[in-house]
């Protein structure tokens, strides 16, 4: 077979395969059975599997490698594991097919979102990808992927092992991942990664992919990939079965193709005949060449925003508040290890309209190794603007990079002798754009000349590494003008020449323009204006600074980026001098970035996660002679309930819901000895819970334990892979009242119908819940089981139902 990188650039629509698991139940593998293991067992049952695929009309087969990391073999040996199964594929696809290398979740969160250091998790997809390269893949595919940071580990795995070309996939559900990303932004974090096809999978069916697609289109530069279920699925006769059958799947696939889309296939429930109807239905069609790109931009991203940054739009403030220079109390926290100066400051900038924040440890006695990638981890569950890593030890750039689930931005990469050769593959290896700043030797280049010089020979040395443009930020260099006459209109000439000649995005410290000088916040207005009419992108500044803000707004107007003056007149109306915009105006956040506010009390304390804060909260409340049932009754409770709706209008994510969820149970235990001495606790309900038979997928249940336990109910977690006479023996034993199942494989679901006849066979009045991201309403009345809930705010309100308790 030719590189797949033709088939990329090729004026052709390619069709992937469909279901594996599908078909392997069909021919034998039982209802919570390994894939993995069946296959290894039954090599020519997968064969004969592969091989109806190609004769079907697929072109590219994807390997039965899903659950093929460490943390899912169950002690098989990951390389030669994934060569056996790439080797199957690559001998029914002979000269016919390409062979993709399916990667899929660990089942694990990196932190911080979770305990796994996302090294590990980077590490157990090299060892996947070296079995897949060894056995014959021709690309590297990432699916059914729903945190970025994992997406970003396995991307990075297979740079480092590998030249094959990568795709990657990520699932949506009302047009977020499961930790909140949006298709957008998912692209943008691609692009800055470099991978060579971008796809989502899975779903309700076709149509549930169509919004995903659209939303991809104005940046997405790669080919797409579409590969839906075939429907939700039903339970028939003990298995699971989807009803959208062959013609009709493909005729809902044509829909892609106006859309750009050029490589097709099938996920769940799909079958060599869903392949055979699509290769029918699209072999006419020629593909529709994708819309180019809005403007060329650079992006940042957070694990949940994309910030655009270019000539053409709206310049960013990168608030430059969390600096120890000056402040002594950050300057003593971050010695001793403490965040909560700078996660205070990273607040109030982002409501002043900051749209990307630096973090900056540099102070005397801090070691910048542990204390940056410290406080990124802390101010990633704190705030969704993207980071600018502003720090002079490469080392510790990588660690915080490490920690990172999006594209942050690096400051800065200089013309100091080797620093380029440093940290600019590192950037590339890691989709982080980086601030390029014109300085070369001791001599400060003070003319236009000169700078632009340095700039040029730092993007031939980046172009000699093969870092690409798009992740340069050029930093005009601001000198003052108290005693550099010239400074300002040297930067202005710079940002004209990057702007009209490299078509690159500039960025200043905007507050060294006035240095020495009384005033300071005119002159720095007056340059903020006349800087954004040649072309300045971002400047790092106070966010506080009301002037700066008008500025900026009054700017946008006359350089006609705020359409029919609009943002200005919302937020100007009703203005009076000193009073400045709203906050929520044309430089300042979204909805989703702003979300930070003042911990005032301990229902907010819950509300916005302050984890680290609530123990001192809950002890001056109880010195105030505060009930601790009161506390819990009218403060904590009402307050996880309130994060429970946040969730669901979307306003919350699964990072958030897990941060307040955390800092509830803080709470609940400090509190604990306080209403056990007293003896008058609520008798708590009890629910057992467990992944059931076959399925190790418990991020999930796992999230579900947790609300349960902020909710008064008392759990006992039997983990997963758990048979159903376990289950329905520890409900008996404990007097449980209720039982919650989890299961994330079609291929296990149908355990779930076991415990509930166990429990009806044994007479047991224990009621039975379920859910997983394939369970549906219809398939729990069908197996009879007293509910279902789609998540884990829904779970609770069930459980709480069920119980008699209320929602």
């Amino acid at each position: 077979m030719p590189d797949f990188r033709q088939a990329l650039t090729k004026n052709q629509i390619l069709l992937f395969d469909g279901a594996i698991g599908t078909m392997l139940q069909a021919r034998g593998l039982e209802p919570g059975q390994s894939p993995e293991r069946f296959a290894l067992s039954h090599p020519e049952i997968l064969l004969a599997v592969h091989r109806e695929y190609v004769q079907a009309g697929a072109s590219v087969l994807v390997t039965n490698t899903f659950g093929g990391t460490s943390f899912k073999l169950d002690g098989m040996d990951p390389v030669s594991f994934n060569r056996e199964m790439a080797s199957l594929a690559r001998e029914a696809a002979g000269d016919k097919a390409f062979v993709a290398g399916s990667i899929g979740p660990t089942g694990h969160f990196a932190e911080p979102l979770g305990d796994l250091p996302f090294s590990d998790m980077v590490r157990a997809f090299k060892e996947q990808i070296k079995g897949l390269v060894a056995g014959g893949a021709d690309l590297i595919l990432a699916e059914t992927q729903f945190d970025l940071a994992e997406v970003r580990a396995v991307v990075m795995a297979a740079r480092e092992v590998c030249g094959l070309p990568v795709g990657a996939s990520m699932t949506f559900e009302s047009g977020v991942s499961l930790t909140g990303t949006s298709p957008l932004t998912f692209v943008d974090a691609m692009r800055n990664l470099g991978v060579d096809l971008v796809a989502t999978n899975c779903s309700a069916g076709p149509e549930g992919l169509l919004d995903a697609v659209r939303a991809m289109l104005p940046r997405v530069s790669t080919p797409i990939l579409v590969e839906p279920n075939a429907g939700l699925p039903v339970l028939e006769n003990g298995r699971t079965v989807f009803k959208l059958g062959p013609e009709e799947f493909a005729e809902k696939m044509k829909a892609f193709v106006p859309l750009g889309v050029k490589f097709l296939g099938g996920c769940c429930g799909t079958t060599p005949a869903h392949i055979r109807a699509l290769a029918s239905a699209v072999g006419g069609l020629s593909p529709v060449p994708l819309a180019p790109p809005e403007k060329d931009c650079l992006v940042l991203t957070s694990r949940s925003v994309s910030v655009a940054i270019s000539p053409d739009r709206t310049a960013k403030i990168i608030g430059e508040r969390i600096n120890p220079t000056g402040k002594k109390t950050l300057s003593e926290e971050l010695q001793a290890g403490r965040f909560s100066e700078a996660e205070r400051l990273a607040a109030e900038q982002v409501r002043d309209g900051a749209r990307i924040l630096d973090v900056n440890v540099g102070a005397p006695m801090v070691e910048e190794r542990k204390v940056l990638p410290g406080l990124v981890k802390t101010l990633v569950e704190r705030v969704a603007a993207p980071l600018c890593l502003d720090s002079t030890d490469a080392s510790a750039i990588r660690s915080a990079l490490d920690v990172y689930p999006g594209s942050a931005l690096v400051n800065s990469i200089s013309g100091e002798p080797g620093r380029m050769e440093l940290l600019g593959p590192l950037c590339k290896h890691f989709g982080a754009p980086f601030i390029l700043l014109p300085l070369q030797g001791k001599k400060l280049p003070v003319t236009a000349h000169d700078r632009l010089a340095i700039i040029e020979s730092l993007l031939q040395e980046a172009e000699d590494l093969g870092i690409p443009k798009r992740l340069i930020l050029v930093d005009a260099l601001v000198l003052t003008v108290s005693s550099k006459p010239e400074s300002a209109k040297a930067c202005f000439e710079v940002m004209r020449h990057c702007r009209d000649v490299w078509n690159l995005p500039t960025v200043v410290g905007l507050s060294n323009i006035s240095f020495g000088l009384p005033a300071r916040e005119l002159l720095n207005a007056a340059f903020l204006s006349m800087a954004l009419a040649h072309g300045l992108s971002a400047f790092i500044a106070d966010p506080g600074s009301t002037r700066l803000r008008e500025t900026l707004a009054s700017s946008e107007v006359l350089l006609n980026r705020d359409p029919h003056a609009a943002r200005f007149v919302r937020d100007f109306a009703n203005w009076s001098p000193g009073a400045g915009p709203d906050p929520s105006g044309p430089a300042g956040p979204s909805a989703s970035e702003k979300k930070t506010e003042p911990v005032k009390d301990l229902r907010q304390a819950v509300i916005l996660g302050a984890r680290d804060g609530i123990i001192g909260m809950l002890d001056s409340a109880l010195d105030q002679g505060q009930d601790p049932f009161e506390i819990v009754d009218k403060e904590l409770i009402p307050a996880i309930t309130e994060v429970g709706e946040k969730y669901e209008r979307k306003e919350y994510f699964l990072p958030q819901l897990l941060l307040s969820a955390e800092t509830m149970q803080r709470a609940f235990e400090h509190l604990k000895p306080l209403l056990e001495k007293k003896g008058t606790q609520k008798e708590r309900v009890k629910i057992v819970m467990a992944t059931v038979e076959g399925d190790i997928h418990d991020i999930g249940k796992n999230i579900v334990v947790l609300m349960l336990k902020n909710h008064g109910f008392e759990v006992i977690d039997l983990g997963k892979d758990v048979p159903a006479g376990k289950i329905v023996d520890a409900a008996a034993e404990a007097g449980a009242t209720l039982i919650g199942l989890s299961a994330l494989m079609t291929t296990t679901m149908v355990r779930m119908e076991d415990t509930v006849a166990l429990v009806k066979e044994r007479g047991l009045s224990v009621k039975v819940m379920v859910g997983g991201a394939v369970v549906t309403d219809s398939f729990a009345k069908a197996i009879g089981a007293h509910g279902h809930a789609k998540d884990a705010v829904s779970a609770v309100r069930l459980a709480l139902e069920m119980a008699g308790r209320g929602a």
